[in-house]
């Protein structure tokens, strides 16, 4: 008797062997039938091997209990003990899958299938799959000898005599074989309709692909035609029967459960469509109405049962449209495009579980090689391969895939794809996603042979692999295009340059032979430079493509790598810093604006990175800006000087501008695209307003400097009007102003307005200077009496005009005044002047209301330019600018006196001050809103794209396109901007015909 607490030996050499419950596989090992070998270091060698040593110990005593009688189970024991093949497969089998267990406990004498192999047997096809469904006459027995069958592919997988690929090729076999009985049921229950047609099965997807899973939908398309002599409506019918009986043999659950769903989903129209089409009609379809993604499907298409002439015609007739897909127009796009819905369609839960869909998993890699199959398979039939793994190794054979990266894939596919099966197998559920179970993952790792600490092992490879996944599906397509204009060593194929054009037009560039020359330029040679090229490139040459002109976007990386290419700081950023080098593609592939501004000092490429914590690219403060340009300008020698270095800081800034508001409209891998765009309109507004009041500061400041010294003779302040004063600035917006001063004590009042004049003039003269720097545009237009007017006014000879002269719009001008720059008593001063023109007490009159109404409607009728569409012109057209600030300037005009929350510059949060006092609804004030911001946002696109000001959509398609992935519209999508566009001020125009038009009131 054993001492309390000792544990037996037993006991402990179960625990050595890999059993979780030692305890329990005792009590096991204590039947009589297994007594005589409980100590056998065979039978416990064979267990300890398994994935799950005690579900495998568990499944034999149970197949033991099952036989028929003490004879059959010694039978089964002997064999166990004695013949070492069997006791692999047999305890294999039972220690990965319960499912199988259960259908051996179901049918105990299927343990013979496992017994004994002929060398045929080893790697079996699909005749051998039929001789073994042979005998089935209805679906049931058709299920009984499937899982047979099964039973030794799955044996053959967990001992290592098959390898991944031959696995997956054995069941895609297997499924090949199935169909075909299937088939043959169904037509013996209906001869009168197999007597009609002529009914091909083609098999698609991973059947199709000889790459099959354990579980996995069988995805067919189903092709008929009529017999000689039949109608062929008829012949349809009888062929859709057919195929509908087919699909339910396979799919419906008996008592011995069902074999797999046969999925037809993939035909033209899908499940709209009809199950059965004659080959003319599937061309016919596949010719004028297929998308992308049918023909990538179409990759993998095989006839596999039924009409093996009919089946072998449609891949015939259908191939040379497959190899021609990639010349659609946006064709890497919409593939790109559906693999990014795959992921987005995932359970967020689920993402990180998600082994086929996921980011890394199996799907990138299918969809990356298949990718390069489509552009290149058209000139080398050796890429026409339907299996993954195939095709992988010819891409890199042919030198269309590096064969480093094509090995790292391989290695990445099998192993991924060995972790899906292992998951299927354990029930024989469809399924793709990691359990989270201890037990599950540890039994799937010892299945892997990770034995030493299975479930830390497989999350390490696992991760690892999918991670090599995620680096190289896109660098796949990229870095052969570098291989095709470097040296590459002896014995490495090259992509060839014409290759290497048609995958450039694929990917978009409209000049494939100036990208090459670009990209040899940049990555040719042996220095350390060519080589950090040589990794950012493949990585940059993706971003470029995912723009709406690639083309600029490599031009302008080669002219800012030419003009930086010689300093330290500038590739190690790119290639150190995670967020630069995706915010430089995305800055220069936008448009002109941007990449023009940083061409005049490509220093400013330093913003984009991540910085000392990050935040380079968030707007500076007009108390910060101002500051930096007072300090330089105090550091030059001369006036001139100093509004140059002004110049300089107001252009780096507008750059910043511009790049943080790309970035964010786009998004990057780290952060999405600013879903507000409200929040973008004003970040912009508020920021260039900012730079150009610091501007005018410093500017203002130099001229002083140079011509007076410390002192002006005149107090001189400068007041913000329009968009300026509003905080709402555009790329391409002058600063509107107006000038104030007043003598100082003791000081002549000519002098002082000639000092005055000479600062508006010498300020005007220098921030126009031709430079590398953007001019600076000051427009007083709006002073009083206008062009014909004095450029400079004392406050008191505007008190003097505004008391006497104002008209209505020069009060509505007058919303949007703010001091901005110079002396600030002067400008506050200034400030109280004007409220009560502005906020006139007890609001306006009928007469004035009737007059800007008048005015509105005359400016509409003269001022919008000639040919011009006026559903599409940003600022006079319908519902644009114009209609949405004029109702709101008179909502203040009327209401500003009474309600403090209407007392601001500022469009959008006057509007939100109305809808607060209740002068507006809700409704209206966010159908209004949203207009603004939109005929904002394209102002400011069509800015950074064509790098001029505009007010309404330019007619060249890749401008268009890029103002499009401005905001938000995804490739091919400029009809649908151009329709919500006009949606959208419709409605505002909508609602201005009712506040501004309505009643006075």
């Amino acid at each position: 008797m054993m001492a309390p607490g000792r544990r037996s030996s037993t006991f402990t050499r179960l625990l050595r062997h890999g059993f979780t419950d030692p305890s329990a596989a005792e009590r096991l090992l204590d039947s009589a039938e297994f007594a005589p070998m409980r100590d056998d270091p065979v039978l416990l060698d064979a267990l300890g091997a398994t994935a799950d040593p005690d579900l495998a110990l568990l499944g034999l005593v149970r197949l033991v209990e099952a036989q028929d009688g003490r004879t059959a189970r010694h039978e089964l024991l002997d064999t166990v003990i004695a013949a070492k093949p069997l006791r692999d497969r047999l305890l294999g089998v039972l220690g990965a899958s319960a499912a199988l267990g259960d259908h051996l406990i179901r049918h105990p004498r299927d343990w013979q299938a496992l017994a004994m192999y002929e060398p045929r047997d080893l790697h079996p096809g699909v005749e051998e799959f039929e001789r073994g469904l042979a005998q089935a006459t209805d679906p049931v027995s058709l299920r009984v000898a499937y899982r047979r069958c099964l039973l030794s592919i799955a044996a053959r997988d967990v001992c290592g005599t098959t390898d991944l690929a031959e696995t997956a090729a054995e069941l895609a076999d297997l499924a090949t074989a199935t169909l075909r009985a299937a088939l043959a049921l169904a037509r013996t229950a209906a001869p009168d309709d197999a007597a009609l047609c002529r009914l091909a099965v083609i098999a698609m997807g991973k059947c199709g692909g000889h790459e099959l899973n354990y579980v996995s939908d069988v995805d067919v398309i189903f092709v008929g035609e009529a017999v000689d002599g039949a109608d062929e409506g008829k012949a349809l019918r009888a062929a859709t029967r057919l195929a509908s009986h087919l699909m339910r043999i396979c799919s419906e659950t008996t008592v011995e459960g069902s074999i797999w769903p046969v999925d037809a989903n993939l035909r033209p129209e899908g499940r709209n469509g009809p199950l059965v089409r004659t080959l003319s009609s599937h061309l016919a379809y596949y010719q004028r109405w297929a998308k992308t993604w049918e023909f990538q499907a179409l990759l993998k298409a095989r006839p596999v049962a039924g009409d093996v002439l009919l089946g072998e015609a449609y891949v015939a007739a259908l191939a040379p449209l497959v190899w021609h897909a990639a010349e659609r127009e946006n064709f890497i796009v919409d593939v790109q495009k559906m693999r990014r819905r795959v992921i987005e369609n995932i359970p967020v839960a689920e993402v990180e579980r998600e082994l086929k869909l996921g980011p890394g998993g199996l799907r990138d890699v299918e969809f990356a090689v298949q990718l390069l199959q489509l552009v290149h398979g058209r000139a080398d039939t050796s890429l026409r391969s339907g299996t993954t793994l195939d095709a992988l190794g010819a891409l890199a054979e042919g030198g269309y895939v590096g064969r480093a990266d094509a090995q790292q894939l391989d290695d990445a596919y099998r192993f991924l794809r060995s972790m899906e099966h292992r998951i299927q197998l354990f029930r024989l559920r469809r399924t793709h996603l990691v359990p989270e179970d201890e037990a599950d993952l540890r039994r799937i790792g010892r299945s892997l042979g990770l034995r030493t600490d299975p479930v830390a092992e497989l999350n390490r490879e696992w991760k690892r692999h999918a991670s090599v996944v995620r680096r190289l599906h896109e660098k796949l397509f990229y870095r052969p295009l570098l291989d095709a204009v470097a040296q590459l060593a002896p014995g490495e194929a090259r992509l060839s340059t014409v290759a290497a054009r048609e995958r450039l037009v694929a990917l978009g560039y409209a000049d494939p032979a100036a990208a090459l020359r670009h990209l040899e330029a940049l990555a040719s040679g042996v220095s350390r430079k060519a080589a950090i090229q040589r990794t950012l490139l493949p990585v940059l040459l993706g971003w470029f493509a995912d723009s709406a002109d690639p083309d600029a976007g490599l031009l302008n990386f080669r002219k800012v790598s030419d003009a930086l290419g010689r300093t330290p700081w500038y590739l190690r950023l790119l290639r150190d810093e995670g967020a630069a080098a995706g915010n430089l593609a995305r800055v220069l592939s936008a448009g002109r604006l941007a990449p023009d501004l940083l061409m005049r000092a490509p220093e400013a490429v330093a913003l984009l990175g991540d910085g000392d914590g990050g935040g380079q690219l968030e707007p500076r403060g007009r108390a910060h800006l101002e500051q930096e340009i007072l300090a330089a300008v105090g550091r030059a020698d001369t006036g001139e000087q100093g509004v140059y270095a002004a110049r300089g800081v107001r252009r780096r800034e507008l750059f910043r501008t511009a790049a943080a508001d790309i970035v964010g409209s786009y998004g990057t891998e780290q952060s999405p695209a600013e879903a507000d765009q409200g929040a973008l309109v004003d970040r912009v507004g508020g920021a260039l307003s900012d730079i150009t009041a610091a501007t005018l500061a410093g500017t203002l400041r130099a001229v002083v400097r140079d011509g007076w010294g410390d002192t002006l003779p005149c107090r001189f302040a400068i007041i913000g009007m329009g968009r300026f004063g509003g905080h709402e600035l555009g790329y391409g917006s002058d600063a509107d102003v107006l000038f104030v001063h007043e003598p100082r004590e003791g000081v002549d009042e000519h002098e002082a307005s000639k000092a005055a004049n000479t600062v508006v003039s010498e300020m005007r003269r220098l921030l126009q200077v031709p430079s590398a720097d953007p001019p600076l545009l000051i427009d007083a237009d709006l002073r009083p009496e206008g062009k014909s007017g004095p450029m400079v006014r004392t406050l008191t000879s505007y008190e003097a005009y505004y008391r006497r002269w104002s008209l209505g719009w020069e009060s509505q001008a007058l919303l949007r005044a703010e001091a901005v720059a110079g002396d600030a008593e002067l400008g506050q001063r200034f400030i109280d002047l004007i409220d009560p023109l502005r906020y006139p007490a007890e609001g306006l009159g009928d007469d004035a209301v009737r007059e800007i109404r008048r005015l509105k409607a005359r400016m509409e009728s003269e001022r919008m330019p000639r040919g011009a569409d006026p559903t599409l012109h940003t600022k006079l057209g319908r519902g644009g600018l114009s209609d949405v600030e004029w109702t709101v300037q008179l909502l203040q005009l009327q209401h500003g006196w009474a309600e403090p929350g209407l007392r601001t510059t500022r469009t959008r949060e006057a509007l939100a001050a109305a809808c607060a006092a209740g002068l507006i609804s809700g409704e209206d004030a966010a159908i209004l809103d949203e207009a603004w911001v939109l005929a904002t946002r394209v102002r400011n696109a069509v800015m950074l794209v064509r790098g001029r000001a505009g007010d309404t959509f330019p007619s060249d398609g890749r401008e268009l396109g890029a103002i499009g992935r401005y905001l938000g519209y995804g490739p091919g999508h400029v009809g649908d901007m151009i329709d919500a566009y006009r949606r959208t001020t419709r409605r505002a125009r909508s609602v201005v015909d009712t506040l501004f038009y309505g009643a006075a009131g």
